[in-house]
């Protein structure tokens, strides 16, 4: 299992996620967040963190949303590791 950022972030950016994750899971992208699901230790930090509640559980999502996890693995491959809140 792994967390997975999903639509509600887009445009949103906030980054009170990141400064409570232990492993520097997250990258920084153009739009939002994602997290990278190789670093991910499922420690659900995170998903209290996110003011627009965004993150999931991978399990837990269905339907359309599913698309989330593949754009979370391709996405956090491309863009830089984000350890301090920019919001």
């Amino acid at each position: 299992m792994t967390y997975v950022v999903t639509e509600s972030c887009i445009d949103f950016r906030d980054t009170s996620c990141v400064v409570v994750c232990p492993v520097q899971a997250f990258r920084l992208g153009e739009k939002m967040v994602y997290i990278d699901p190789d670093i991910c230790i499922d420690c659900n930090a995170c998903i209290s963190e996110c003011p627009v509640d965004a993150i999931f559980p991978d399990h837990e999502l269905s339907g359309e949303e599913l698309k989330w996890i593949s754009i979370n693995k391709i996405q956090s491959k491309l863009y830089p590791i984000i350890k301090f809140k920019i919001n």
